[in-house]
C-alpha cells in the first residue's frame, strides 16, 4: 500500500487545475464522448506512470536512501512551484481527424511527458522499490482527477474552483517538500 497510495494522491492533487485536466475538458466538448477518452488518457497516463516509474527503480539502484528522499523533495517542490505558477490553457489545433481515442492518447501522451506527475512518480517509485504499484497508483490518480473533466467538460471551470484547489495543492507540495528536504539533509 505505500507503493500505491502516495502515487495515487500525488498525482491526483497535481493534476487539479493543470493542462491535462483542461485537456480533458476541450477534448470532450470537442467529441462528446467519455468512454474512448478515458481510455486514451488511461493508456497515455499509464505509459507516462510506467516511464516514470522505471526511470525512478534505475535511480533507486545508483544512490542511496538520502539522495533519493532530496529527490522526492525536489519533485514535492518543483510540483509545488508548478502549482502556484498561471496556467495557459492548451488549444486545440487540428481537426482531430484521428477521433476521440487517438487524439486523447497522442495529445496526453505529448502534455505529460516531463511534467510534474512524472517527476513525483519517478521519486515515489523509487523511494517504493517497486515498479507497477507506483505506476498504477499515479495512473489511478491522473483518470480521478481528469474523469470529472471528461464527464462534465469545458463546464469544469465554472462548477468547481480549479484556482483554489490548485493553490491549495500547491501550498502542501511545497510544506511537504521542505519536510522531505529538511529530513534529507537531516538539519532536524
Amino acid at each position: 500500500m505505500d507503493a500505491l497510495l502516495p502515487p495515487l494522491v500525488a498525482a491526483f492533487l497535481a493534476e487539479w487545475g493543470d493542462r491535462t485536466q483542461l485537456l480533458a475538458a476541450l477534448l470532450a466538448a470537442r467529441f462528446g464522448r467519455a468512454r474512448p477518452l478515458l481510455v486514451g488518457m488511461a493508456l497515455a497516463a499509464l505509459a507516462n506512470g510506467l516511464l516514470s516509474a522505471f526511470a525512478g527503480r534505475m535511480l533507486a539502484d545508483l544512490i542511496n536512501f538520502r539522495a533519493i528522499t532530496l529527490m522526492t523533495a525536489f519533485a514535492l517542490l518543483f510540483a509545488g512551484m508548478g502549482a502556484l505558477l498561471p496556467q495557459k490553457p492548451p488549444t486545440l489545433e487540428g481537426s482531430g481527424k484521428g477521433g476521440a481515442f487517438f487524439s486523447s492518447l497522442f495529445a496526453f501522451v505529448v502534455l505529460e511527458f516531463g511534467d510534474k506527475t512524472q517527476f513525483l512518480t519517478a521519486a515515489l517509485a523509487a523511494r517504493a522499490n517497486s515498479l507497477w504499484l507506483p505506476a498504477l497508483g499515479a495512473t489511478t490518480g491522473v483518470l480521478l482527477a481528469i474523469a470529472p473533466a471528461v464527464l462534465i467538460g469545458d463546464r469544469l471551470k465554472n462548477v468547481l474552483p480549479l484556482r483554489t484547489i490548485r493553490l491549495g495543492a500547491g501550498i502542501l507540495f511545497l510544506m511537504l517538500g521542505m519536510v522531505a528536504a529538511i529530513s534529507a539533509l537531516r538539519l532536524v
